[in-house]
């Protein structure tokens, strides 16, 4: 590993140096065992302790296959499926890993008694298999998570319908949070120059699934002028729907749990700010029966924030906690979007709200190649900012992951792989020094 981490750090190395690299037997990875899936049996979500199903094991490296590419992985970062695979909920991805391993030979090789997950990362293409064009070694990427086959018609309008389409790193082994990953080509993208490993890595997966969600057709369609209700605002995914409504033109209404956080959304440009925990919003009245006064009331404080107007557009992503509120309060002919369900995944609202005012449910996952390469594209323009708050190594990877589960967390949380300290990786100091404040901005709060 020094031999490349040497090579990545050298001003001189070319494409040349990283393909007579010597590529090592084996990699140091962060993993969840098959044999311990049960080992929180018996307990609720929130006693579940990452801390204790998640490795640093040395694994092998894997066979390199057609369309994909070894990559020396400096930096990547801690998602909510990385929690989910931790704590085996709602189920253990191992039942991926067995399907997936049904699928062909190659794909066989996922199958395995240990699982590297994440699904972030920045880095250097070391390797690429037969087929692959328009990557080579030496290459400063990031990887965005979606893994699909494309063998049947149905995902070659939108990919993220192909039949085949997985998450890499979740769904898929040989994930991000490791020294090394494998990827296929057509997950990879242009490390933005200004950013160090650490940031790159952070906006991934969150940041692509905001686009689909909020500006992609496939998702709310956002145009100038709407008005967006963003439930957790400050958070790893509402970060980044923030800024993407800011920079269209829209009208966020963040909401968020502290004023802490309430403080962020104002730092990246937010004014109509609604601080649920103060306001003391309670929309069930226990645990099999909502409260639609409190709808009321919160859609009464949204129009205080608005000028007299309901929302265009819900960015819903707590799902359970909250979806019944999302629905009532959207405007006549508005549009919910979804993804995820951090608070529960039966949702429950009042169809009389729904369908006698027009108003549609989207559901919205990750995002297609064309989605997640214009989501980069505008990071790498200093469009969109890194929501990092905070670094871990990887030896720390179960803290950060079950500081991500306990919610101490602001924007997203980093992992440092092959990077020996922060701030490495920057190739345009000028872009950077422009926008320092923004990069900043989560970790100054």
């Amino acid at each position: 590993m020094k031999e490349i981490l040497d090579a990545i750090q050298s001003q001189d190395s070319t494409a040349a140096d990283f393909a007579a690299l010597r590529i090592p037997e084996s990699y140091r990875a962060i993993t969840v065992h098959k044999d311990e899936t049960e080992m929180f049996a018996g307990l609720t979500t929130s006693e579940k302790d990452p801390r204790r199903s998640l490795h640093l094991d040395e694994v092998p490296v894997p066979e390199l296959g057609p369309g994909e590419a070894l990559v020396a992985v400096m930096a990547s970062s801690v998602n909510y499926n990385s929690v989910w695979t931790s704590i085996f909920e709602p189920l253990s991805t191992f039942g991926f890993l067995e399907r997936y391993g049904r699928l062909s030979d190659l794909s066989r090789r996922h199958d395995l008694p240990y699982h590297v997950i994440g699904s972030d990362l920045a880095g250097v293409v070391l390797r690429t298999g037969p087929g692959v064009n328009a990557w080579r070694p030496g290459d400063e990427v990031v990887a965005h998570c979606l893994s699909v086959e494309l063998e049947s018609s149905d995902g070659h309008n939108d990919t993220m319908l192909d039949p085949e389409q997985r998450i890499w790193g979740f769904e898929t082994n040989f994930g991000g949070l490791a020294e090394i990953a494998l990827v296929k080509s057509n997950q990879l993208m242009p490390k933005p120059d200004h950013l160090s490993w650490e940031e790159a890595a952070a906006p991934g997966l969150v940041n692509s699934t905001a686009y689909r969600q909020l500006v992609s057709g496939n998702g709310a369609g956002m145009k100038q002028g709407d008005n967006v209700l963003i439930w957790g605002a400050s958070g790893g995914l509402g970060s980044y729907a923030t800024q993407f409504a800011l920079a269209g033109g829209a009208n966020p209404i963040c909401v968020v749990s502290s004023p802490e956080k309430a403080d962020l959304c104002r730092a990246m440009g937010a004014e109509a700010i609604i601080d649920r925990a103060a306001e003391d919003y309670r929309f069930w009245r226990d645990e099999h029966e909502q409260d639609p006064r409190e709808w009321k009331r919160f859609g009464g404080r949204i129009r205080e924030l608005t000028g007299g107007e309901d929302v265009d557009i819900v960015f819903e992503h707590p799902g359970r906690e909250t979806f019944g509120a999302s629905v009532y309060v959207t405007r006549k002919g508005g549009t919910i979007v979804t993804c995820a369900s951090t608070s529960g995944y039966r949702h429950e609202y009042d169809n009389r709200y729904l369908w006698m005012s027009l108003k549609r449910i989207i559901g919205s996952h990750f995002a297609n190649y064309r989605e997640a390469w214009e989501a980069n594209r505008l990071v790498a323009k200093g469009k969109i900012h890194p929501t990092l708050s905070r670094v871990y190594s990887l030896e720390e990877t179960g803290q950060a992951a079950y500081d991500v589960h306990r919610n101490r967390h602001q924007g997203k949380v980093g992992v440092l792989a092959l990077a020996p300290a922060e701030g490495l990786g920057v190739r345009d100091e000028r872009m950077r020094a422009e926008h320092l404040d923004a990069i900043n901005r989560f970790r100054n709060v």
